[in-house]
């Protein structure tokens, strides 16, 4: 499949705080279909990001601002949040 900059085919990735310094990016348009799901887009995620590998079940995705699982639908347009694990106290 083809990555297309067109957001009517793309979901735009974000990537914060060690999840973007492990991506080397913040961001990323992540090329979607029909019938989507966070699973299908956290596997590319993996895949072409190297310094992300280890991590599959440390971080979290969420979809339009919303905690997501991972069978949960990606459409278009989509914001998709990869939120590493956080300390805090």
């Amino acid at each position: 499949m083809s990555e297309h900059t067109n957001s009517s085919e793309t979901a735009t990735v974000l990537f914060f705080a060690a999840a973007r310094d492990a991506a080397k990016v913040s961001e990323w348009r992540c090329p979607v279909g029909e019938g989507e799901t966070v699973a299908s887009v956290r596997a590319r995620v993996f895949a072409r990001f190297e310094g992300l590998r280890g991590w599959e079940r440390a971080v979290r995705f969420a979809v339009d601002g919303e905690y997501a699982r991972d069978d949960a639908t990606v459409r278009a347009g989509s914001e998709i949040a990869v939120i590493p694990p956080v300390a805090g106290g």
